[in-house]
Order: C-alpha cells, then sequence, then structure tokens
C-alpha cells in the first residue's frame, strides 16, 4: 500500500470523534526574530499531549475485530507510546509497549495511566525490536510501529489538513524530523492540497540521518545520536525514507543549544508548553540553515510532555 491524500482524508474522518482539532498560535515577538510569519499548529494540546494520537488512533480503528482482539504492541520513547495505549483504550483492547529504560519520566507515566503493559529495554533499536518481537511470540500482538506502518502516517498527515484548512496561503510547512512518520504524512497531504508549497523537515545536528540521507540518496540506517530531543533519535525506515525523497523539499539542521533557544522563545513569547523535539524547525530558521525570511511557515509543533524536572536550560 502506497498512502495517498485519500488515505489521510479517511483516516481524518474516521479519527475525528476521537482526537482534538486543536488551534493555530502565533507570537509576532518569534516573527520578528526569524523574520517570517510563523503559523504553529498546536498538537501539543491534541489527546495524550502530541500529535501521535493521531497516527494510533487512525492504526487501532482501522484493525478488523479479529485482529484487535488479540491486542496491540509497539516500541516507543514514550509520545506514540502514550498515543496507542490511549487509542487502545478507546477500543477497549489490550496494549503493550516496549519503553527504553532512558525515556522521559512523564511519558512512562503517561503510557502506564492509559492502562497499557509497560516492558522496559536497553536504549537501543535492536533491544526494542527483540522485545517486541518477544512479546509478538508469547502472545499473538499485532505491531503497530511508531512510524513505519501506513495507517500511522496516514493519521500523522491528518494535522497538515488541518493546518492548511486554517491558513490555506502558507508557503512552507515543517515538521520535527525523527522516524519520518510525520514528516511523510505532512508532505502527502500538502503537496496534494497545495502544490506549490514546499515541505521542510527540522532535525537536531546530533541526530541528522534524514538530512545526511536526503542528500547522499542513500539512507542511514546506524547512527549513534547525541542530542536533547529524546523523541527524535530513530533513524528513518525505508518506506519514510521514500516518501521523503519523492516530496519533501529539504531539511534543516540545528544544534541543541539553538533547540534550546527555540524552547525558550516559544515558552517565553508564544506562552505555549512545548517539549524539546518539537523545536528543530523554528530553531533551524534561527540557526539560518533554512532561510523563509518574508514567507509564511506553518510548523507542526508536536507535543508538549515536559519533564518540568529536567528542563533543558536548567541542565545547560
Amino acid at each position: 500500500m502506497t498512502v495517498t491524500f485519500s488515505d489521510i482524508a479517511a483516516a481524518h474522518e474516521r479519527i475525528k470523534p476521537h482526537i482534538h482539532r486543536t488551534p493555530v498560535m502565533r507570537s509576532h515577538f518569534i516573527d520578528q526574530v526569524v523574520g517570517a510569519e510563523v503559523f504553529f499548529k498546536c498538537e501539543n494540546f491534541q489527546k495524550v499531549g502530541a500529535f501521535k494520537a493521531r497516527g494510533a488512533c487512525n492504526a487501532v480503528f482501522s484493525l478488523d475485530d479479529a485482529t484487535a482482539k488479540r491486542g496491540v504492541v509497539t516500541h516507543s520513547s514514550g509520545n506514540h507510546g502514550a498515543a496507542l495505549a490511549w487509542a487502545a483504550a478507546k477500543r477497549g483492547i489490550q496494549a503493550t509497549v516496549v519503553v527504553p529504560e532512558t525515556a522521559p519520566m512523564p511519558k512512562k507515566r503517561a503510557i502506564q495511566g492509559y492502562g497499557a503493559t509497560i516492558i522496559y529495554c536497553a536504549p537501543n533499536i535492536a533491544a526494542r525490536q527483540a522485545a517486541v518481537d518477544e512479546q509478538i511470540a508469547k502472545h499473538g500482538f499485532e505491531m503497530i510501529h511508531p512510524f513505519d506502518n501506513e495507517m500511522v502516517i496516514a493519521g500523522q498527515g491528518t494535522a497538515a489538513v488541518e493546518l492548511l484548512q486554517d491558513v490555506p496561503d502558507l508557503d512552507v510547512v515543517m515538521a520535527p524530523l525523527g522516524g519520518g512518520g510525520l514528516l511523510s504524512g505532512t508532505a502527502i497531504a500538502a503537496k496534494a492540497l497545495k502544490p506549490s508549497i514546499k515541505v521542510y523537515g527540522g532535525e537536531p545536528r546530533g541526530a541528522d540521518d534524514g538530512a545526511r540521507s536526503l542528500a547522499s540518496g542513500v539512507r542511514v540506517t546506524e547512527q549513534t545520536p547525541n542530542t536533547i530531543c529524546d523523541g527524535l533519535l530513530t533513524t528513518l525506515a525505508a518506506r519514510t525514507f521514500g516518501y521523503i525523497q519523492a516530496q519533501v523539499d529539504g531539511i534543516g539542521v540545528a544544534s541543541d543549544e539553538n533547540v534550546i533557544r527555540a524552547m525558550r522563545l516559544i515558552w517565553e513569547h508564544a506562552k505555549i508548553i512545548c517539549e524539546p523535539s518539537c523545536c528543530p524547525p523554528l530553531a533551524a530558521m534561527l540557526e539560518g540553515t533554512v532561510d523563509f525570511r518574508g514567507k509564511k511557515v506553518g510548523i507542526v509543533l508536536t507535543g508538549g510532555n515536559v519533564d518540568l524536572d529536567r528542563l533543558p536550560w536548567v541542565r545547560a
């Protein structure tokens, strides 16, 4: 299956009864700092505090009854795990989430709070996958991958649909880039609705496999990430890399220092609580690795699940 705009439109209808239509917000101070008009699609106000609710909800409610009855499993550093736990609870089925031991405490509490079973693993992809495979072998769960899943990608693309409905004259839309599910769905939706629009990703320099993959044309499959953006530590899947190669115009990268600067700007001037993983798009604009001066730029603010005892500027 190749995800098309019709899949995203169907996903939007499927999940509408369960999700929030999140607001688009602005800060004129931030506009002045970056020299552009910036429109924040506030998925930090979404169910479970992150855009991941869209993809997980679409995937869970797309399952046939027999598959759903077996239960679902995933691996996640937090937001997708919480979203899958929430969506499974909405449908009345079991969810199990494999979580790296280093995941932020608020995200672990959220997964448990929605009723899922947590299984801890070492903080690497091999350990995650091994633990998931064990659960599937034991219990027959259906795997709902955080980004390498067509129904998840289609669900994530619904945020861009709403953004362009609210601000149809955008010149650029940007989304953070981790595994590529959100950026893939964003690009498919945005290019279908407005073929002239530019679509960009934003990555922390310490986990810039997407930028390197797009530049070289060869997918980077291994990296040792070093960034405060805990939601952007994974590499692209072959599926998401294909969509990004086909439809994404570029990827801006930024240092963690500029990620923190962007996060502070959003907290202090837009009065929006967001997590570090939201901030590489604005950080790339601050750093100048993308130049959108004079443009109208939509940015998907992906989540607001912050450990208030470990704010990055306090640690810095």
